[in-house]
């Protein structure tokens, strides 16, 4: 049967038969025994009789790659920004102490090139391994005259497990609790709106060598979310954690204090860790005031965690095995549900 008709309406189904055919190549790296059946049905299905829990509770977290994508757009480069789509949902549900066990991608374009679609998938399935899940399916869409020549935008979500005594929501943070921060790869995939302002969008200064990055800038915004699955699952495994904070959209400031109650602020010591060169340059472009910074971008710090002052050796050690450092960022005080800087 002839798809000639869709095709003149601009979707082309052979094409979508091709990306889906490429796109199970990659997914397949990602499968293991709780995955039942392979892709392209209308569901994905995923046991969970090996997952012994006494009280076992479901954690889910979605969220896409946001206006990062246009760096990748500009330098036509499209296998990284499927991990950072993986990143941005584990690593939200690991803040909880859940173990990501699943992910779906969703990946919508005006015109479907094959190849394209499957780097993007590519990066997926990359961050799937890094995270320990199953890519287990996704849905891809061409939608004609929606979308602008050559663009696309992907979403995701995870779904992960922990057993409800274990969960980590925060209840047990009090003062006197440390802050530890484990670093961030850069800028991960928040603030891009303020990136573009300040760096601009052009090919050629994003392929030109930054002697202040010591690589050129298209290489450092387009550097993947860090992925702190196994590096959370180490610490855990090592050290009583009583809440983490995922440093994503809105940086240190309303991130932090998601961990703990309204009678208790954090206190964050500046200089306590380096401040990686992208974020100094792009202050600098824009003459950008320090609150905003850190109202805006993680500064260097990808995750929080509060535990107490004799874990602090156990989580920094237990970091470090998966080479992540770790530094004692500042202190949980009483006060107002807020951040002060010290």
């Amino acid at each position: 049967m002839s798809n000639q008709m869709y095709r003149d309406a601009g979707v082309d189904v052979e094409a979508g038969y091709e990306a889906v055919k490429l796109m199970k190549e990659h997914a397949a790296r990602t499968l293991n025994s709780s995955v039942l059946g392979g892709l392209g049905s209308f569901g994905g299905f995923f046991s969970l009789e090996d997952h012994k829990m006494e009280k076992p509770v479901l954690v889910a977290g979605t969220d896409g790659v946001g206006t990062k994508l246009k760096y990748a757009f500009i330098l036509d480069k499209h296998d990284t920004v499927g991990i950072d789509c993986v990143a941005m949902c584990v690593n939200d549900i690991i803040c909880q102490g859940a173990k990501p066990l699943f992910f779906l991608d969703y990946l919508a374009t005006g015109k479907l090139m094959p190849k394209k679609a499957a780097d993007v998938v590519k990066g997926v399935s990359q961050g799937c391994v890094e995270a320990g899940c199953a890519l287990i399916g996704g849905e891809t869409a061409e939608m004609p005259g929606f979308y602008a020549e050559g663009e696309y935008d992907m979403a995701g979500f995870a779904v992960g497990i922990v057993n409800r005594d274990d969960a980590i929501n925060g209840t047990r943070v009090a003062a006197g609790d440390v802050l530890v921060g484990l670093a961030s790869s850069g800028l991960h995939s928040n603030g891009y709106s303020l990136v573009r302002k300040l760096m601009g969008e052009d090919a050629q200064k994003m392929a030109r060598y930054s002697s202040e990055l010591g690589h050129p800038l298209g290489q450092e915004l387009l550097t993947p979310t860090r992925i702190y699955v196994k590096t959370i699952a180490a610490i855990l495994a090592q050290a009583d954690v009583h809440g983490i904070a995922n440093i994503t959209g809105g940086g240190f400031i309303e991130n932090i204090p998601r961990m703990f109650g309204e009678t208790l602020s954090a206190k964050i010591q500046l200089g306590s860790w380096p401040i990686l060169p992208i974020f100094d340059m792009l202050q600098k472009a824009g003459s950008v005031p320090s609150d905003n910074m850190f109202n805006t971008f993680n500064m260097g710090i990808g995750m929080v965690l509060a535990v107490s002052a004799s874990q602090v050796q156990a989580v920094t050690l237990a970091a470090k095995t998966q080479g992540v450092e770790a530094y004692a960022i500042g202190e949980i005080i009483a006060g107002q549900h807020e951040v002060v800087f010290a």
